[in-house]
């Protein structure tokens, strides 16, 4: 089992920084990530290295953290691999609440990450005034074969 931090953040830009910030201020390595959202607040999910340290952290920096155990489960990187694995657990009557990848990407020591925005043609002009590499399907895909 691995445990989770989730705390909710304001539904407005800005708000995913802090915690991103106050775990990196600690050194605390973020695994993977879910970001969901309401009209209202954003339930944020993390695993990440030391999941104690960060949840200090993130308490120092004045968040409400809520710690839960979370299950990995290897899936086969194939056509199939999920749904031999949701096929099992349906067999158990088991349901799945929610669920999230770990990514990797496409060159070693990166990762890749999926975002959602509210106006994309902004959000790719900032990302790229930047400098920040914007990944298209066939660079991901590139890597996995």
């Amino acid at each position: 089992m691995l445990r989770q931090l989730s705390l909710f953040l304001e539904n407005r830009p800005g708000q995913l920084r802090a915690p991103c910030e106050a775990l990196a201020r600690a050194g605390v390595d973020i695994l993977t990530m879910s970001l969901a959202d309401t009209d209202q607040f954003g339930l944020l999910r993390l695993v990440v290295r030391d999941a104690e340290r960060g949840r200090r952290a993130l308490e120092e920096a004045g968040m409400v953290v809520n710690v839960a155990d979370v299950v990995p489960i290897e899936v086969d990187d194939r056509p199939g691999g999920l749904a031999a694995v949701l096929a099992a657990l349906d067999e158990g009557q088991i349901g799945v609440e929610y669920m999230y990848p770990f990514a990797a990407g496409p060159r070693a020591g990166k990762a890749a990450i999926v975002f959602r925005f509210d106006d994309p043609p902004r959000a790719l002009a900032a990302v790229q005034a930047r400098g920040l590499r914007v990944l298209d399907e066939s660079e991901l895909v590139a890597k996995k074969l």
